[in-house]
């Protein structure tokens, strides 16, 4: 806030110093243009050094699921092999 306002200040000294002078055919355009400019400038300024309205972006981990399944290997003592069935594992 102390930037815009001092921007602002500044911006309008710059053009009461141009508007105070007397308008002569030999200046031009040159003047108002470069007053311009340079207000713009300082209040591009200030707005830019502004912090933003929102939040820095923050990563938030998922929690894990409470239960899930696996494959769990077991003996088959029927055929006398392994066999794979899934199981419901929670934490």
């Amino acid at each position: 806030m102390k930037k815009t306002l001092a921007a602002l200040v500044a911006v309008a000294t710059i053009a009461g110093s141009l508007a105070a002078t007397p308008a002569s055919a030999q200046r031009g355009l040159g003047a108002a243009v470069a007053g311009g400019l340079i207000g713009g400038a300082i209040i591009g300024g200030a707005i830019a050094s502004q912090r933003p309205a929102y939040g820095a972006p923050v990563y938030v981990e998922e929690a894990p699921p409470p239960c899930r399944w696996v494959r769990q290997r077991v003996w088959d003592d029927y055929n006398q092999v392994w066999r794979f069935r899934r199981v419901e594992v929670c934490n």
